[in-house]
Order: C-alpha cells, then sequence, then structure tokens
C-alpha cells in the first residue's frame, strides 16, 4: 500500500479506531490513489480475527448484470469472457458495500472520520506514484479520463509527483459518509452505470448489498491454523498448498533448493484443477463426505504425489480421481490485536477500461472469472458471482491468539505468495520484512510452442498442471539449476518484479510473562510507494 493510505490507516488507530478503521481508511485512500490497481468500481475480500472469535470472511462480490447472456457471447464467437472493452465483463463493484459492512461490524470511529483522508486527497489533490504514471499511458485517452489527462504535461504524459484531482470520487464519497449506500449505488455511480451499460444493469441489480459475512475456512500447518476467505474466493489454494507442505521434509534454511521445489510441488497439487472445482458454492468447508479440498483425506491423496526428488508429471493425477493481475492488499492489526486483512482490486489493471461517466471511477473487469463452457458450475449468467483471485489470509495460534496478517496482488499467484509467505514466516521464523523482500516464485500456465495466446496472469491453470516455475533474479543461485534438475521448466525473470505480487504482512509474537506482544510489519519494495506505519 503507498504511504498516504498507511498513514491514514495508523491516524484511524491513533485516534482510537479498530483494525477495521484501519483497514477501510486505508482501503478508500487507495481507491483514490491506486485506481490502476483498485477502486470503488471493484470488489474487496476481507478475513477479520478478532480477540475471542474465529476468523470470519467478509465476500463483497459483485454478480454479473440482469442482462448476462452466455448464448450471445459463444454465438459471437467468444470461448472465453472478453477481457477489456466490452461492458460484459464488468460486474457489479462490491468494494462500497464491503467497506460499509466491515465498518457497521467492526468499526468503532464514525464513517464520516473514517473517509475523510480519502475524501480530502480525492477533492484536493495527491501526487502520482511511479507505478500509476507508468500505467496512466494506457488508458489516458479513455472516455472519462480526464482527472488523470487534466494533469498531463505538454507532452501528454503523466509524470510522477504530478498532482491529480478527482473531484467526481471526492463527492462519491462524501455521498457514501452521509448517507451509507444509497449515495452510492443510488445515487451519481449508479445512476452512471446504469446508464453506461444499456440493459446489462438492472436497478434491481444495485438495490440488494453485494456483501456477505461467512465463517473463514482454515486449515492447519506449522504449528499454526491458516484462515482464509470461502468460495468464490481461491483463498483455499493457499491454505491446501500450506497443509501439504506442512507434511513434507521442507528444509530450515529457504536457499536449499528443495525449498522452492517442495512449495511449487504442493502449489501444483492444490490449483491443478481450481477451473473445474471453483465457483461461488463450491464446498470448501470440511463436510462428513470428505468432499471438500480441504478435508485431509483428500490432501492426504494429493500428498502422495509430491515426491522430494522429482516434479509431479503434468497430470498430477495422485492415484484417485480428483497478465499480471493488479490488486492491493491491506493488513491491519490494533491494540486489543484484532487482525484485518483486505484485498481490492479491478481484476486487471484499470479493469474493463471502462470509465463511469461524471464520477471517474474504473469499472472492474471480474467477468474474466467466468466460464463460457454450458453447463460449467462457473458459468457466465444473470446475478452469477464470479470465481474470485482475491485471497485474504491470517494465521492464529492453537489457542486463538493473532499471529500474522498477510495479503497480495497477483492475480493466479496470489495463494502461491501467500503460501511463501507463511512458511518463511511460521516455519522458518523470518521477520516480515525479510520474509516480503525475498526471492518468490511464481507459475504462469505452459502453452504450446507457436501458441499465439496471450497469457494474462488469470489463466495459469488453463492447462491444468502443465505450469512453468518463473523465479525472481535475486533469488539464491541455488533455485534455477536445482529446480531444472527436478524436472522443472524455470524461467529467470528481473529481480524485484512487480510481476511477482506487492504483498504485505503482520506478525504478532506469542505473548510474554507480562502478556505483552510485539508486532513486526513488512510492506512490499517491489511496489515502489509502499509503507508500514505504525499508529
Amino acid at each position: 500500500m503507498d504511504h498516504l493510505a498507511a498513514s491514514a490507516g495508523a491516524g484511524m488507530l491513533r485516534a482510537g479506531g479498530s483494525a477495521a478503521d484501519a483497514a477501510v481508511a486505508t482501503s478508500a485512500v487507495l481507491a483514490v490513489t491506486s485506481q490502476h490497481m483498485c477502486g470503488m468500481g471493484g470488489d474487496l475480500l476481507a478475513v477479520v480475527s478478532a480477540p475471542g472469535q474465529d476468523p470470519v470472511a467478509l465476500l463483497a462480490v459483485g454478480h454479473a448484470g440482469a442482462g448476462a447472456d452466455p448464448a450471445r457471447l459463444r454465438s459471437e464467437g467468444h470461448v472465453s469472457m472478453p477481457f477489456r472493452g466490452d461492458i460484459r465483463t464488468v460486474t457489479v463493484p462490491g468494494c462500497v458495500d464491503g467497506w460499509l459492512s466491515l465498518h457497521e461490524r467492526f468499526g468503532r470511529l464514525p464513517l464520516s472520520e473514517v473517509l475523510e483522508p480519502a475524501t480530502a486527497l480525492a477533492a484536493d489533490g495527491f501526487p502520482v506514484s511511479p507505478t500509476l504514471a507508468t500505467s496512466l499511458r494506457l488508458v489516458l485517452d479513455l472516455a472519462g479520463a480526464e482527472d488523470y489527462r487534466d494533469a498531463a504535461g505538454p507532452d501528454g504524459t503523466v509524470a510522477p509527483g504530478s498532482v491529480v484531482r478527482r473531484p467526481g470520487v471526492a463527492a462519491a464519497l462524501t455521498a457514501i459518509a452521509g448517507e451509507g449506500r444509497d449515495g452510492f449505488y443510488g445515487g451519481a455511480f449508479g445512476a452512471g452505470l446504469l446508464n453506461l451499460a444499456e440493459g446489462y444493469f438492472a436497478p434491481g441489480d444495485l438495490a440488494t448489498p453485494t456483501s456477505r459475512w461467512a465463517p473463514a475456512v482454515s486449515s492447519r500447518a506449522w504449528g499454526h491454523d491458516l484462515w482464509s476467505a470461502p468460495p468464490p474466493s481461491q483463498g483455499y489454494l493457499a491454505l491446501a498448498s500450506a497443509w501439504m507442505a506442512a507434511h513434507t521434509a521442507l528444509p530450515g534454511d529457504p536457499d536449499d533448493p528443495a525449498w522452492p521445489h517442495l512449495l511449487v510441488e504442493a502449489s501444483r497439487q492444490a490449483g491443478y484443477d481450481r477451473l473445474a472445482v471453483l465457483h461461488e458454492g463450491a464446498p470448501l468447508h470440511y463436510g462428513p463426505d470428505g468432499a471438500s479440498p480441504l478435508d485431509p483425506k483428500a490432501l492426504s491423496r494429493r500428498l502422495s504425489a509430491i515426491s522430494a526428488s522429482r516434479a509431479a508429471p503434468p497430470n498430477l493425477a495422485p492415484g484417485e480421481a480428483y497478465a499480471d493481475g493488479d490488486t492491493t492488499a491491506v493488513c491491519s492489526v490494533d491494540r486489543d490485536r484484532m487482525g484485518v486483512s483486505l484485498i481490492q482490486s479491478n481484476a486487471a489493471g484499470f479493469g474493463a477500461h471502462i470509465v463511469v461517466p461524471g464520477v471517474g471511477i474504473f469499472l472492474q473487469n471480474r467477468g474474466i472469472g467466468f466460464s463460457l463452457e454450458p453447463g460449467s458450475p462457473a458459468e457466465y449468467g444473470p446475478g452469477r458471482r464470479p470465481p474470485h483471485t482475491l485471497s485474504p489470509l491470517v494465521a492464529t495460534d492453537t489457542d486463538g491468539g493473532l499471529r500474522l496478517v498477510a495479503g497480495s496482488m497477483g492475480g493466479d499467484a496470489q495463494p502461491q505468495i501467500l503460501l511463501q509467505l507463511a512458511a518463511r514466516i511460521l516455519a522458518a521464523g523470518q521477520d516480515p520484512a525479510d520474509a516480503v523482500a525475498a526471492a518468490r516464485f511464481a507459475l504462469s500456465v505452459l502453452l504450446p510452442a507457436g501458441d499465439g495466446a496471450r497469457r494474462t496472469g488469470f489463466d495459469t491453470w488453463s492447462a491444468g498442471g502443465h505450469v512453468r516455475v518463473e523465479i525472481e533474479g535475486h533469488a539464491p543461485p541455488s533455485w534455477s539449476p536445482g529446480l531444472a534438475a527436478l524436472g522443472h521448466e524455470v524461467i529467470e525473470a528481473p529481480a524485484w518484479s512487480g510481476s511477482f505480487g506487492h504483498a504485505h504482512a503482520i506478525s504478532v509474537s506469542p505473548p510474554d510473562g507480562a502478556g505483552r506482544t510485539v508486532l513486526a510489519g513488512g510492506s512490499d519494495p517491489r511496489a515502489l510507494g509502499g509503507g508500514a506505519v505504525a499508529g
């Protein structure tokens, strides 16, 4: 998260607010300053660990419009959802509903106070970050991007440090603070969305809140309980892969090539059938029939296919049948040791590259998560919610005490990044700053030679287990040759690359003899403008 957002969250904690107040304030500032990664036109997921309670998940995930018609898309020749420039890939934005639900249940401060830093930055202006300046080249010509065009120099580009004002966003935030969801979904934003959609969205699509609370899903690894969001989130992949990795002979030294090998294999086993099993009604809680992918019996079958001496074959069968994403993660912990992991996103970059006129809010292209295969449980359709990459993560000890809050951008790679953070912090004992800065791997789809399809960062599992392992340039020298010797296809990437996510984490030490705990935080250097701030 950027320093303006982190400072807003810390200000809420200093004012006596809760971790939820801090998370909402931080998220709202990011919606103003980081439209290339998130905004009020996107979705939001969170996991909250409150003292004395099991963690709960907030799913502010919007649905496809009433006019969604998969047959029409197929008749036009589409075999997958349009990526950008098509209103049909837009789903109802859930972000604002998420703010309101999180604040209502766990907030302490007035909503107007929580949203004030974001409102002031939108009205008075904020300096453009280096990553935003680079990304703006893609959208300056779009209708509705006047806020950014007004800040462009004589050469037609927006330089880092240029001041951008977003009056339409400021007005929307003011309306939310004063009127709640009616000020947004029933106000200028909602009216603009309905006019823009030309029948795709109906008034009823905006009338019902998109957010809901649900029990968080969990698994146990390295002496801790890990918690994430249930479907349609892919958060179960981080939990499943951590359970499997914790049952392997994971070395104590992350420089050992066996470290990335076993984490890669756990990630492959967890995710190879994600497209077939993840949808909004997937049974990911523990169940008596053992059908859940998080059931230990199912995980044990997958674990049996992991070898310390070789990569599993591409089909990954365990003996029994069974582009870069742009997102922003917020982690907050308060004095009572409530922890919030919040993830918000437009899906890919500036989303669908469609802007609500007069308001200046970009709309997400989260509909890319839908399938156009007839009969698929994730098939596109009116009122349906797509499979979701957003994966918040919290870890508690066996007594329920908060020990870790983590989150990352990264599209399909989010669970892999969270797995690596959890392993470094919980298994190897690293502090969050070192764990966040350490080199990572990320899996990407392995397409046939000569295939002209474009990798998007949301297609990792489109070929099942046929994936390649991308390694950051500052990885230990042993990683690349060690993985190759074990049978992995290895791709070396630049050091500190944003394509390996922007992760953030806060750890909480066990209580000492006086019952005191110590917080440690880490913000990703790959984000260029990020910051970890104490309240």
